[in-house]
């Protein structure tokens, strides 16, 4: 018990130290957990054999963890997107994959070892990508989206490639088939006598039976039985039975997978996709992230403590030099199946230099490959420094784009303006959610618009509902006065990018003092630069809905339709005028939160809020009592 819990103690200690670090230096969460293995591992030797035991407990992160990506992939969902994940997806896992499998059968591995290696270093880092994309708020951009493609074929190729390891493997470990034709599963000394299997000694016809059985039973499960448990659970109104409800799907589905020879990870996933249109499915997903997290990421710590850091010293130079070659390979399949797929400029690089990395899948296909005697150990060793190394690299590959991308000039390199040939009192700059709503109701109201956009999809795709749009860059002169800036009556400025629209705001208010302007903002710091810019009706893009989504809250607390419409009216003229008197004291060089006279007046407005929505209250109450 005491080792048990010193042992504990030390994993949670180091993750809690070392993962939040790694998160504020930019570096994700996995990083932190890698670094957190090496310390209490190699470093200080505070932890030692129990470390290979505890991985395999950890690996059920990974069962869950499909599972819960299953849960997000609606079957309809994944058919739309069938475009980019067979095509964008599918060819760089598989380009990739050959490519190395070829490099590795060059450097004397067999096929099957060479196979094994391709599939494991063509996939990438969802984790560190994902985090990366929000952060920077690339995922909306052409760049991102295709990045996000990519990486969801690499999660849902994971079922496969786990499902194919075994056949690779160079020493029996898994089943034979008989000269009867029946299937005999063999056994090592750790797994011993008693394994339980529904296909040993069958034949070959009725394994395929059972197997497709087992599969029909989950998918006809979770159809069908899954509503009926848990309206079974919610009567016994305990909150723990649901977390115990959601382990005994996934522990149980895992356990029949096994049962008939196949991947755990493949029967999670599968349930998982079943369940994903469940009404059940949030709570499923609550109640498994924790564990979820925690076991990912005793994994990952497991396999931090598992490099030997002996290893690497012993050739440093070699080791990072795989990894850069790793990197610039990937990199150049990457950009050339970017370029076939017509990504261009910033988001061919975001594409590129993105997903160049390995990923902690990778992790995960190694260690399955030792245990299935795929990948000698020694390799293994090294291509798991490799992947961390690449890891390690990829913050430093995300700088690198940033470099590229403020020297990458959009509208010369990538695109040829159209030529506009019409004029019209109204210009919209930018046309996609927000514009387009904006254009609808103009247009449909009678008036002409002149739309303008600088991502060919986009406006090919209006194209095709019958809006035309021209394609350009709408901060560029030359596009406004070909437009009809002079003339026109009203401008909206809603383009995506913050910085375009304020900048297309200065422009348009030197050129015209007169000329009325709308602009899209981000947030109220946005806000306050359009104000200083010239712009005279400046739209939160969340302020509106939010609003409205707080007024049906009232509604259904207690007040009337007309109470609710007369708070949330009070307070939409409130925030306005608040918004124009804090734009006076807001200063772009001190941070909101250390701006006193910011802070205070915003303090002081808040009361005056309280107050009279207070006094609309006692106004409202009075007329009802009258």
């Amino acid at each position: 018990m005491e080792s048990f819990l010193y042992q504990a103690t030390i994993y949670l200690a180091a993750a809690v130290i070392a993962v939040p670090l790694s998160a504020r230096l930019g570096l994700g969460s996995v990083l932190g957990y890698l670094a957190a293995g090496l310390i209490i591992g190699p470093i200080l030797g505070l932890v030692g054999d129990e470390t290979a035991d505890l991985q395999h407990v950890a690996e059920f992160g990974v069962v869950m963890m499909l599972f819960l990506i299953g849960l997000e992939l609606e079957p309809r969902a994944l058919w739309d997107m069938r475009d980019k994940l067979l095509g964008l997806g599918g060819l760089q896992v598989g380009v990739s994959t050959l490519a190395i499998m070829v490099v590795a059968m060059v450097a004397g591995h067999p096929w099957s070892v060479a196979l094994a290696v391709g599939l494991t270093l063509s996939l990438s880092s969802t984790a560190i990508v994902l985090q990366t994309l929000s952060e920077k708020g690339l995922m909306q951009t052409n760049g991102g989206r295709a990045t996000f493609s990519v990486l969801l074929t690499q999660d849902i190729a994971v079922i496969p490639i786990l499902a194919l390891l075994p056949l690779l493997a160079s020493v029996p470990g898994l089943a034979e088939l008989t000269p009867d034709g029946s299937i005999n599963l063999l056994h090592d000394d750790e797994k011993g006598a008693h394994d339980l299997s529904l296909v040993e000694g069958l034949p070959g016809w009725a394994v395929t039976l059972v197997t497709i059985g087992a599969v029909g039973f989950v998918v006809l499960a979770g159809i069908y039985l899954t509503r009926p448990l848990f309206r079974f659970i919610h009567a016994s109104r305990l909150r723990e039975m649901y977390t115990a409800l959601a382990l005994v799907i996934v522990v149980g589905i895992s356990f029949l997978m096994t049962l008939v020879g196949l991947s755990p990870a493949l029967g999670a996933f599968l349930a998982g996709v079943v369940l994903a249109n469940s009404e059940f499915r949030h709570e499923l997903e609550s109640d498994l992230e924790p564990f979820k997290g925690l076991l990912l990421g005793l994994f990952f710590i497991t396999v931090g403590a598992g490099i030997d850091v002996g290893f690497f010293f012993a050739d440093p130079l070699d080791l990072i030099g795989l990894a850069l070659l790793v990197i610039l390979f990937k990199g150049v399949i990457l950009y050339v199946v970017g370029r076939a797929f017509r990504l261009k400029g910033r988001d061919r690089w975001l594409f590129t230099l993105g997903l160049a990395q390995a990923g902690e899948f990778g992790f995960v296909l190694l260690a399955f490959s030792t245990q299935q005697n795929v990948i000698p150990a020694h390799l293994s060793q090294k291509l798991l420094m490799i992947i961390a190394l690449t890891m390690l690299i990829t913050p430093l590959l995300f700088i690198l784009y940033e470099v590229l991308s403020r020297r990458i000039r959009e509208h010369v390199a990538d695109m040829v303006p159209d030529e506009i040939d019409e004029q019209g009192p109204v210009i919209i700059a930018g046309i996609g959610r927000f514009g387009q709503i904006v254009n609808r109701l103009v247009t449909a109201s009678g008036f002409k618009t002149i739309v303008l956009d600088h991502d060919m999809e986009t406006i090919q795709t209006m194209r095709r509902f019958g809006v035309k749009g021209f394609l350009g860059d709408p901060t560029r002169p030359e596009l406004l006065k070909a437009a009809g800036l002079a003339k026109a009556q009203v401008l909206v400025a809603a383009l995506d990018d913050d910085a375009q629209v304020t900048k297309l705001v200065a422009y348009a208010r030197r050129q015209r003092p007169d000329l009325h302007i709308i602009a899209r903002a981000r947030d109220r710091n946005h806000v306050y630069e359009l104000y200083r810019a010239g712009a005279n009706d400046i739209v939160r893009e969340m302020f509106d809905s939010s609003v409205r989504a707080g007024r049906y809250v009232l509604e259904n607390v207690g007040l009337s339709e007309y109470e609710a419409a007369q708070a949330a009216q009070t307070f939409y003229h409130h925030d306005r005028k608040a918004v124009r008197d804090l734009a006076e004291v807001w200063d772009p060089n001190v941070p909101t939160a250390e701006n006193r006279a910011y802070v205070e007046r915003s303090q002081a407005l808040q009361k005056d809020l309280e107050t009279a929505l207070m006094e609309l209250n006692e106004e409202l109450a009075s007329r009802r009592s009258a």
